[in-house]
């Protein structure tokens, strides 16, 4: 077996920033054990597997496809930096015709179009709900210590905690702050909770364009310590920020080592646009 592999960073213009996404491309069915294998051997927070919905489709010319997502651990319902990986591949390497692709996904139909700076992904907006900080006092204590909580909220769809921290630390606090992941799954084992948002609001504008808030991503539960940038959980935060801030229009940025930007639109059908760029760092052939 042979299929054609590409890795990509999304959510940035530049190689080695962003999150690094393997896409693969499938021209006839896989094994169903062979896509979990896969992503084991890339050990990235996630690999895509694009397929064709009907033999005669083309990579080239189709705007439909099957879209499937999978940590070295197992299979997710929903992933936005390799949904833009998997459009940035086929809009920018495989030269696909289209200006609009849909990908049928565990999460219902998705689409991604072009953009003169970047590629814009039109996905669920994902509601939160206030939870008593008691609740989860014992995971949030055992994550990050006596660090101060403003909020907690809590997403049914995405079964994501969002930890909102004080507004008297700055991102720098949050850049630098050491969390705890390796015992999560052991505090919350009821599957309650599959990922752990932090978040703190942004900064005015000043000299250069500010951000409205402020993230990273924790997925012990998953196999993925800390996600560098996670467009589904921007799904949430868009929904959260957009009510705390009376927003629609925002700049995010996710605060990983890696650092990723994202711009984000809520829209009155109740999805979100989220945009981002990809630079795509490696092509080659997968043998199995």
């Amino acid at each position: 077996m042979k299929l054609p592999i590409f890795i990509a960073d999304a959510f940035t213009a530049r190689a080695f920033r962003g999150n690094p996404a393997a896409v693969c491309l499938v021209e006839n069915k896989l094994e169903e054990d062979m896509h979990q294998k896969i992503a084991q051997e890339m050990n990235l927070s996630e690999t895509a597997f694009i397929r064709k919905l009907n033999p005669t489709d083309s990579f080239t010319q189709s705007s439909c496809f099957g879209l499937r997502w999978f940590t070295p651990v197992s299979e997710v319902p929903l992933c936005g930096h390799a949904t833009l990986a998997s459009s940035a591949v086929l809009f920018h390497k495989i030269k696909n015709t289209n200006n609009i692709l849909t990908f049928v996904t565990l999460s219902g139909e998705l689409r991604a179009r072009r953009a003169e700076d970047g590629i814009i992904l039109d996905f669920p907006l994902y509601p939160t709900y206030p939870l008593d900080f008691h609740e989860v006092k014992n995971l949030i204590e055992m994550a990050i210590g006596g660090t101060m909580v403003q909020d907690t909220h809590y997403s049914p769809d995405t079964q994501n905690l969002l930890v909102r921290l004080c507004d008297c630390y700055d991102r720098s606090f949050l850049e630098t702050l050491k969390v705890n992941t390796e015992n999560l799954p052991n505090i919350e084992n009821t599957g309650r909770v599959q990922g752990l948002i932090l978040t703190l609001k942004g900064e005015a504008a000043g000299q250069a364009p500010g951000f409205d808030f402020y993230s990273r991503y924790f997925a012990p539960w998953a196999g993925v310590a800390e996600d560098p940038v996670t467009g589904s959980t921007h799904t949430i935060l868009g929904s959260y920020w957009s009510q705390q801030l009376g927003k629609q229009e925002m700049r995010a940025f996710q605060c990983s080592s890696r650092g990723g930007e994202l711009d984000i639109s809520l829209r009155p059908n109740g999805r979100i646009d989220i945009k981002g760029g990809a630079a795509i760092v490696l092509e080659g052939t997968l043998t199995a």
